[in-house]
């Protein structure tokens, strides 16, 4: 009989023979099947033949494979509904798929899938009906659940729980695990992946006894030891930094220099620190939002202002500011979801429930940030050169804040009392024939710019004070948009004051100027310049770059003004001009007088006084610790915040619906909502959110194995590979997460004391057939060095290395002609040979995105414009003249032969094998050792007996044979390889 009930399908004759046929039982006695999961089963089927026309980008007849509200017991527009749950009788899809090829109505289209569907999918698609057509998201989308360890046919001791999943799945292959790796190589591989340098000589000597004692104590008391060094954040933060695109330079055209290394140097303090990887990443994603945020927390958030800028001459500010805005979205999702969420920016996914709407209202949560796309990189953080002085500065920064946010209430609450009363100008004129004209403006009299405006002009404006007019305390002056509903909708041109001057011109024609004491502006600082003060005059003001909304400034003079039947002169200068050919000048404006006494009394309020000398002594003893200015995020304050709309078909210039901020629907875990960026940087770490932990443990092991358990690093989504061992990877993640309490550290001990991470990685021809890129684990890992590693691995090899931590990036050796940036002042200025700076570690080598260090860009490393979560591996000719000609490779070999030479004793032999040892971590063949002796011998006398052919590797004959050697040496698979 059949695992299910066979019914008539009234639509199809054909389609109770399809089933029979497809499945092919012919049994006795009944089967017992597992009921058919959704996730695992029927969205692979859907995603292959389907959603190209049924997704969430073509959803052709109102139906769409990606939604259960499309699907289950909905009418498409042919009125029939697609799937009825338990009825495959009147299930639309299920008669579609079984009528002959050559229907026209067949599903899906015999053009698209001339294949069409195999019958075992038909089969698997009608069973799943017929269980109830239950609908479960694809498996990253549910939370991890701890799994049961395996049970193995064969004992095993002493192994670490990730064995057993291993083993479990090898066992299933019928394969076996490998032997241990030799103890020389498993430090090799234990320190380059902890520090990214191998041991040396003394260490090795100590790890091979301490193993010949107890292999296991062995392992762990180096791990743990290894753990503690600086050089674990040196070697840690690569992966790091190409996720968060980390550069030294804006990108884009001039890609210019960008003063961003403290930020860098938070990272690598972090990873050392074992920062909680919670608290590590929330620190980046919002800690200028928490509530006392430290001043490395402001440090942390350069993460985000690692987006490139392009402030070439007529660029559109707004457009490559939302492009940034863009790329922390896409950033953060990668980053910590790795999900596509980025093609959601023009239309619905194509295979994860994410709708188009739900992009914009996760950009809401970047949108109101104060940075533009600028040169100055502002906003920045003055950060103290020495790390002693980060609680004083810090201290002192937040004492300014604290009392101009005082100054600037107290103001607000003066300038809040009584009424303010219109004046209306009769004079309007400018000094280089830009034109004004009166006009009303919000109903009140005002002025207006009238056609074209150049650039830098200064407005001359004359309003006549009433006869009637008190004493005048304050002028309130509002500068709008040139179109203040559209404005709302699609920003334009802010302005800066840069020059305010009034006077008081008497019936014959005499000016007097009038002094200002205090401006109050309308938000408690200015976007691109945080915590700045506003000149008492209100020079600095400004709307900058953009403006959506109407600003304000309330000007305070020294003393009460009378001015009646007198006229009252404002010369406002705009000689502000962004990206050589935007003016930001004053496109409308009001003026109101009031009479307040409260204004008075706020300025020569003796407390007020105080406050302000208070600022003032804070900035000079803030401005003399000695700093580095970095890009840093902020929020723009409230009153000036950017609504967010929805871009129709992704184009910014075509604003559609406005959105509040928030989290797609499908994984919603927040019952409050997400109001902004930092509960959006805690939601990733919800108890029940089922990415974070899962992609980053992926990460850890990619970086120790060579290969994830989800292989696509950046999709873990539909598109994306199955998990080789899914439930390692929900064990991890837990363990990550809740048993380590986000320790990077403790997590990554665990995997590298398993047996699993101790194989030996010698291939056998079986290995190669049945699994050449080791996705079961049987070997050890041997995966070709990172870029950065084989360079400091060269450099500690031959003794160069200079082990210093943090500070400016460096400019080692690079071939000529490579360095012809667009900027003629970017200098690569390279130490010469013997400068510690010349042998620092890759990390902190200058890193240009548009000039790419060419031994890293030749070895795979990104060019760091855009978040990279997986490094593609190449093998090319480049990569071996690189390493036989490049200067740093060159000066290793050259240093290796010292230190054979020099610095070992014995025979030559000796002096090779020691040679090789430091470079490979392992004592060589005795054929290797004959190989290697027979080289030097042969350079030697060759040497001997052409000197000229030495010239520029060494003094003698001897000193050049083992500079070749070393070079050779450099270059064997055992030190280019893990």
């Amino acid at each position: 009989m059949l695992p299910y009930k066979t019914q008539t399908f009234a639509r199809s004759s054909t389609f109770s023979a399809l089933i029979l046929a497809g499945v092919g039982w012919a049994c006795a006695e009944p089967l017992v099947l597992d009921p058919v999961d959704f996730a695992r089963d029927i969205r692979p089927i859907l995603n292959a033949k389907c959603t190209g026309c049924h997704g969430g980008v073509k959803q052709a007849g109102g139906v769409s494979f990606v939604y259960r509200d499309q699907v289950i017991d909905y009418e498409g527009k042919s009125g029939l509904p697609v799937v009825v749950p338990g009825n495959i009788d009147e299930s639309e899809m299920l008669f579609r798929i079984t009528l002959p090829s050559d229907d026209d109505e067949v599903m899906p289209p015999v053009e698209d899938h001339p294949e069409g569907l195999t019958d075992e999918e038909v089969a698997l698609i009608t069973r799943w009906i017929e269980e109830g057509a239950s609908w479960k998201q694809h498996w990253s989308f549910e939370k991890p659940e701890r799994p049961e360890l395996p049970t193995l046919s064969e004992a095993y001791e002493a192994i670490e729980p990730i064995d057993f999943f291993i083993r479990a799945r090898l066992e299933h292959e019928g394969l076996m695990p490998s032997e241990r790796a030799r103890p020389g190589r498993l430090l090799r591989r234990i320190a380059l992946d902890l520090n990214g340098i191998p041991p040396s000589l003394e260490e090795l000597d100590a790890f091979e006894l301490a193993w010949s004692v107890d292999p296991r104590a062995a392992v762990e008391s180096e791990i743990d030891e290894r753990l503690g060094r600086e050089s674990f954040g040196e070697k840690w933060a690569t992966m790091w930094l190409d996720l968060i695109r980390y550069a030294d330079s804006r990108g884009l055209g001039q890609d210019g220099r960008r003063t961003i290394w403290p930020y860098r140097d938070w990272v690598i303090g972090a990873l050392n620190d074992d920062l909680p990887f919670d608290e590590f990443s929330i620190k980046q994603l919002a800690g200028d939002l928490l509530p006392e945020p430290k001043l490395t927390d402001l440090i942390a958030t350069a993460a985000h202002r690692n987006t490139q800028t392009n402030n070439e001459g007529g660029t559109d500010d707004e457009e490559f500011r939302i492009e940034a805005v863009v790329d922390r979205v896409n950033t953060t999702w990668q980053t910590w979801g790795a999900m596509t969420f980025g093609c959601v920016q023009c239309h619905d996914h194509p295979y994860e429930e994410f709708r188009h709407d739900e992009y914009y209202e996760f950009m809401a949560l970047f949108n109101n940030t104060a940075d533009n796309d600028l040169r100055d990189d502002a906003p920045l953080l003055s950060v103290p050169n020495k790390s002693s002085e980060y609680d004083r500065a810090h201290a002192l920064d937040r004492e300014v804040a604290w009392l101009q946010e005082d100054l600037w209430t107290r103001g607000i609450e003066a300038a809040g009392v009584g009424s303010w009363r219109p004046i209306e100008p009769d004079s309007l004129t400018t000094d280089n024939g830009n034109k004004l004209e009166p006009r009303v403006v919000d109903g009140l009299p005002g002025f207006g710019t009238a056609g074209t405006i150049s650039r830098g002009p200064v407005y001359d404006l004359q309003y006549p004070v009433p006869a009637d007019q008190s004493a005048i305390t304050g002028l309130r002056f509002t500068a709008y948009p040139k179109d203040p509903d559209k404005a709302l909708k699609d920003s334009e041109w802010g302005f800066e004051i840069t020059s305010l001057e009034a006077a008081l011109i008497d019936a014959e024609g005499n000016a007097t100027p009038i002094p200002f004491a205090a401006s109050v502006a309308d938000v408690p600082w200015l976007p691109h310049a945080p915590q700045k003060l506003i000149a008492a005059d209100g020079k600095g003001f400004a709307a900058y770059t953009r403006m959506h909304r109407a600003r304000q400034i309330v000007l305070i003079p020294d003393a009460p003004i009378e001015a009646a039947g007198k006229t009252l002169q404002l010369k406002i200068g705009n000689k502000t001009v962004i990206l050589g050919s935007f003016p930001l000048v004053i496109h409308q404006g009001t003026l109101e007088i009031s009479s307040h006494q409260a204004l008075t009394d706020f300025v020569s309020d003796s407390a007020i006084g105080d406050l302000r000398g208070q600022v003032a002594a804070r900035i000079k003893e803030r401005k003399a610790i000695p700093s580095t200015a970095i890009p840093t995020m902020a929020e723009r304050p409230a009153a000036v915040n950017r609504p967010t709309h929805v871009f129709g078909r992704g184009n910014f210039l075509e604003k559609e619906a406005e959105v509040e901020a928030g989290i797609p629907f499908s994984l919603e875990l927040n019952e409050e909502g997400i109001p902004d960026r930092l509960a959006m940087a805690e939601w990733w770490f919800h108890p029940d959110h089922p990415l974070t932990a899962r992609v980053f443990v992926n990460r850890l092991w990619e970086q120790l194995f060579g290969t994830g358990i989800v292989t696509t690093l950046e999709d873990f989504g539909s598109s994306g590979e199955k998990p080789s061992h899914p439930e390692l990877l929900d064990y991890l993640a837990l363990r990550f997460a809740e048993d380590y309490d986000w320790s990077i550290k403790a997590i990554l001990r665990e995997i590298m004391l398993s047996e699993t991470y101790w194989q030996s990685p010698v291939v056998s021809s079986e290995l190669v057939e049945r699994d050449p890129a080791n996705r079961f684990l049987a070997r050890g890992p041997r995966p070709r060095l990172s870029a950065e590693v084989l360079r400091d691995q060269a450099l500690a090899i031959s003794g160069l290395l200079t082990e210093k931590v943090g500070g400016p990036p460096v400019h080692p050796p690079i071939p000529e002609g490579v360095w012809k940036p667009f900027q003629g002042g970017d200098k690569w200025d390279t130490p010469a040979p013997g400068q510690p700076d010349r042998y620092r570690r890759s990390i902190y080598t200058y890193t240009k995105r548009s000039i790419p260090y060419p031994t890293f860009a030749t070895f795979d490393a990104p060019s760091r414009e855009f978040c990279n979560p997986r490094r593609l591996v190449s093998n090319t000719p480049l990569q071996a003249l690189v390493m036989m000609n490049d200067a740093v490779f060159a000066e290793a070999a050259a240093g290796l032969a010292r230190r054979m030479k020099y610095d070992s004793e014995g025979t030559v032999a000796e002096r090779l094998e020691q040679g090789y040892r430091i470079a490979t971590s392992m004592r060589p063949s005795t054929a290797k050792l004959d190989e290697l002796l027979r080289l030097y011998e042969e350079l030697e006398a060759r040497y001997t007996a052409e000197p000229e052919l030495k010239r520029g590797m060494a003094g003698t004959p001897d000193g050049a044979a083992y500079t070749i050697v070393a070079q050779v040496m450099l270059n064997l698979d055992e030190v280019i390889t893990k």
